[in-house]
């Protein structure tokens, strides 16, 4: 029996997706672990890989369409000792039962047929639907709503004629669904026409789903988390010089640490001396983790991500440097998996590479802080009493204040100042 292949769930909390690319058609054979398709969930876009053998017989879903709901058939799969040819005439197979229940529906549709085009036209609209029945993806019903399009006259482009999103795209109203539309329509098109553009010239760019995301959940954060900053200033000559030496044992190994390696070691390893910090609100609770993982800002292509270092306080300088690198790269390419981003109890963003001295981060939630980390740069200090020239850096560490009070924020930056300006303590 023919396979069918279902939109999958690429994480704990998705509940649908866009079908962003096919990278297999009508024919080909697939085995077990062939990359079928890219998949945009709210995260990232995936990579979805085959779990059966078998022949391409049809994509129901088209490339490109979006709010495709986790469990819709998206394709079907011919078995390892099926025919693959066989669905091809199966609209024939299917159309056949349909006389005996269907001369009351012919004598209805014939004078609509009659008065749009001659008899001959009626094999022309067989693609896309069997006896009165039309078919076609949930996506292209809904536009057509919105539209005011009678599927009935539309070709369908998809397999075995199936109307897809493109094919109502750009169709226009006929006659007999025109007035109900403008009922519909302003509705459909007042959200696009809600902000004005005041006649400057722009291109319009629809926002992905991670960017959907970003917005939604940046949002919530700023409207529900109360923030508090706290700044300090921190020394980096002394990390900076065991960055050096380090990196020339470590050379061999082919690991070179950045400084940011070792302000993730120093934060999760501050957030174990200050557990009080290692927190995150949850309603009616609040969960303190006995384990620091570690959310480090990455903008990859699609937008935003935060892979995670699980555990990194418990782990050397240069093991976290070997897998910020690995997940730096996938996050880039978009070939993280669910695990390598979703969780973690504190974040850290630097925009130090970028010159930024100091700024705000907002905090991701559920996580109770997040650290910025500004540019290191040589500054006027004051060095044993006498004033002197050293490289300085600003981190500010956003507190969820329904968490962590500030005197509780306020030691945590302490700490993690004295971890960094003594950097031996990260080795140990």
């Amino acid at each position: 029996m023919p396979v069918t292949i279902k939109m999958p769930a690429l994480s704990p909390t998705m509940e649908e997706g866009t079908l962003a690319k096919w990278l297999v058609k009508v024919g080909d054979k697939v085995s077990s672990g062939d990359i079928m398709a890219e998949i945009e969930t709210d995260k990232a876009t995936m990579e979805f890989e085959a779990v059966d053998e078998g022949t391409i017989l049809s994509i129901d879903v088209a490339e490109g369409t979006e709010g495709v709901k986790v469990g819709t058939v998206i394709a079907t799969l011919a078995g390892e000792d099926e025919d693959a040819e066989a669905p091809a005439p199966a609209p024939k197979v299917e159309a056949a039962p349909a006389p005996a229940p269907a001369p009351a529906p012919v004598a209805k549709v014939e004078p609509v047929a009659a008065a749009a085009a001659p008899a001959p036209a009626a094999p022309a609209a067989a693609p896309a639907s069997h006896a009165d029945r039309v078919i076609a993806s949930p996506l292209a019903k809904r536009i057509a709503a919105d539209k005011g399009i009678d599927l009935a006259g539309v070709k369908g482009t998809g397999p075995n004629g199936r109307i897809v999103k493109a094919d109502v795209a750009d169709a226009r109203p006929v006659a007999a669904s025109a007035a109900p539309a403008p009922a519909a329509a302003p509705v459909a098109a007042a959200a696009p026409v809600a902000v004005p553009d005041f006649g400057i010239p722009y291109e319009a760019a629809k926002l992905n789903n991670v960017r959907k995301t970003i917005a939604r959940r940046l949002t919530e954060a700023k409207q529900t988390i109360p923030h508090i900053y706290l700044t300090v200033d921190i020394r980096l000559d002394a990390l900076l010089k065991l960055r050096g030496e380090l990196n020339k044992a470590l050379e061999v190994q082919g690991v070179k640490l950045s400084v940011n390696d070792l302000i993730i070691k120093a934060l999760a390893k501050a957030l174990l001396i200050v557990p009080k910090c290692n927190v995150s609100f949850a309603g009616d609770e609040l969960r303190s983790y006995s384990r620091a993982d570690i959310s480090v800002a990455v903008a990859a292509p699609s937008g935003l991500i935060t892979p995670i270092i699980v555990d990194a306080g418990n782990k050397s300088v240069s093991a976290i440097a070997t897998e910020m690198k690995t997940l730096a790269n996938k996050a880039r390419k978009g070939k993280l998996q669910p695990h390598e981003y979703q969780g973690g109890t504190a974040s850290l963003s630097n925009l130090g590479m970028f010159g930024i001295k100091q700024f705000d981060a907002v905090i991701n939630p559920p996580q109770g802080m997040i650290l910025a980390v500004g540019a290191g740069e040589q500054r006027p200090y004051v060095i044993d009493g006498a004033l002197a020239v050293a490289t300085v850096m600003s981190v500010t560490g956003s507190f969820d204040h329904r968490a962590i009070d500030g005197a509780d924020g306020a030691e945590l930056m302490q700490a993690l100042k004295t971890l960094i300006e003594n950097p031996l303590g990260l080795l140990a």
